[in-house]
């Protein structure tokens, strides 16, 4: 006979037969279970009375299994398991590691993907959440965002952890193939009649981002050039859209050092010339202190603070 689930009988009752054919003694089933020997004697004859099977053979003094017997323990201490299994695993805390980040697009895209790339490579089991917007600057309060990546220390509150990255530095650069193509551009005036890819003022309107960043009239004001002539052929509010724009030839970008570093150390971007500029604002972590005993929350951590340290003695720090 072919049973469906809805018709088995109870799973009391194949907890019962499990435990009586472990003893193969209804009385010490009885004294395990904590009811009687007579008890477990009725929960048996239901059990095979509803099954239509004999599954055990009693003697005078002792009890055996018959095959039908047999063969059902081993499915019902195999099914048992296997919720016990399940059971466990639920009221168990959940060891799956997430670290989440937030940042604005480029910082998400070019400074934390990368070094979560590299923890995964490292740790398999570990698992990142990165929220990346230009428009929600408040993504750095929510409890589950472990870091955060954000620019100028007076963007932060009392009892924030803020952990010292490097300053804000940008430079002109652009692909070797747009430097072969329309260079070379030995100096600041050089850049008159070239594509030069700007961030567009949208990108920092909005009171949402928090701060202003650099552009070419900044850049072109500290080389003590006025920049009016100047040619903005892309502009946009996506700072990964003229990345992208810079590496494809399509002009010159001016590169924030912590950003296009690895796209300057791969050879998709180069310099033009040394011409940095620096502004007295740092770039800082913030991390939520409730996350630091996450596990491999400080190992990300130090990674980052690892290369930072090194983009800091490049700009001089």
């Amino acid at each position: 006979m072919a049973f469906k689930r809805r018709y088995l009988p109870s799973l009391g009752s194949f907890a019962t037969f499990e435990t009586a054919a472990k003893h193969l003694s209804f009385t010490l089933a009885g004294n395990e279970l904590n009811v009687t020997q007579a008890a477990i004697s009725q929960q048996i004859r239901g059990l095979e009375k509803a099954l239509g099977a004999t599954l055990f053979t009693r003697k005078h003094n002792s009890l055996e299994l018959t095959p039908e017997g047999a063969r059902l323990l081993t499915a019902v201490s195999s099914g048992l398991d296997a919720i016990c299994d399940v059971v466990e695993a639920i009221n168990s805390p959940d060891e799956t590691c997430v670290i989440t980040c937030s940042g604005t697009n480029a910082a998400v895209q070019y400074w934390f993907k990368p070094y979560a790339d590299l923890m995964r490579e490292a740790h398999p089991e570990l698992k990142f959440v990165l929220l990346a917007s230009d428009e929600d600057d408040t993504l750095r309060n929510y409890d589950e965002v472990d870091i955060s990546l954000i620019c100028g220390n007076e963007r932060c509150e009392i009892g924030e952890t803020l952990l010292y990255l490097f300053p804000e530095i940008v430079e002109p650069v652009c692909s070797p193939d747009y430097l072969s193509r329309r260079g070379p551009f030995p100096d600041t005036e050089s850049l008159v009649g070239a594509d030069l890819l700007e961030l567009h003022r949208k990108h920092w309107s909005a009171d949402a981002i928090g701060w202003r960043p650099l552009g070419w009239s900044d850049w072109f004001q500290a080389r003590d050039y006025d920049g009016a002539d100047a040619i903005y052929s892309v502009q946009s509010n996506s700072y990964p859209l003229l990345v992208n724009a810079a590496m494809n030839g399509e002009g010159i970008i001016l590169g924030w050092h912590h950003l296009v570093r690895a796209h300057l150390q791969s050879g998709a971007l180069c310099r033009l010339f040394d011409a940095p500029l620096r502004v007295d604002r740092g770039n800082y972590l913030k991390t939520n202190k409730a996350s630091m005993d996450k596990p491999y929350v400080q190992e990300f951590i130090n990674l980052m603070l690892r290369d930072a340290s090194d983009i800091a003695a490049e700009a001089g720090d």
